[in-house]
């Protein structure tokens, strides 16, 4: 699954990059001790970093939101955070809902972004189903991460 998760990464920073050059595309970046799955950095000392963090399986996805915006709130970055937060088939329901889990990450990033001056916070689903136990995952994924790259540009409007 780790090795799955880092092609995700990888290609959505590849996917993100080609999309939009102004801004500085890595893995693994980190605000404190915390990496971030793809952060980009842009050029215009005017625009927001934008972070994004891609749930495959996680426990507490809610951790993410609330980690980075308690960082905006304390100072640790010099312009707005816009935090995109992407969840895979394991958050769906088979009624076409969404997880409890996912929705409390949800309403925490809302919360923050709607009381914290210098973040945003959006959530988009990662049409993938993450891997079981060894298991190959079909080539779909590229699409899918390719369309979430897509989506993620659209909010930024560049």
């Amino acid at each position: 699954m780790a090795d799955f998760t880092q092609r995700v990464h990888a290609r959505l920073r590849d996917a993100l990059a080609a999309r939009h050059p102004a801004r500085s595309w890595e893995t693994e970046w980190y605000a404190r001790r915390t990496p971030v799955d793809v952060a980009g950095v842009p050029d215009d000392a005017d625009a927001p970093l934008v972070l994004v963090e891609v749930e495959m399986r996680r426990a507490d996805p809610a951790n993410n939101p609330v980690k980075l915006a308690r960082y905006v709130h304390e100072g640790d970055f010099d312009r707005d955070v816009r935090l995109v937060h992407l969840f895979s088939d394991y958050y769906a329901l088979a009624d076409g809902g969404v997880s409890s889990k996912r929705e409390n990450a949800e309403f925490v990033g809302a919360l923050a972004s709607d009381h914290l001056d210098g973040f945003a916070y959006d959530a988009l689903t990662l049409d993938v189903a993450p891997p079981t136990h060894g298991a190959t995952p079909d080539g779909a994924w590229r699409t899918a991460v390719d369309k979430a790259a897509a989506a993620i540009g659209s909010l930024l409007g560049e």
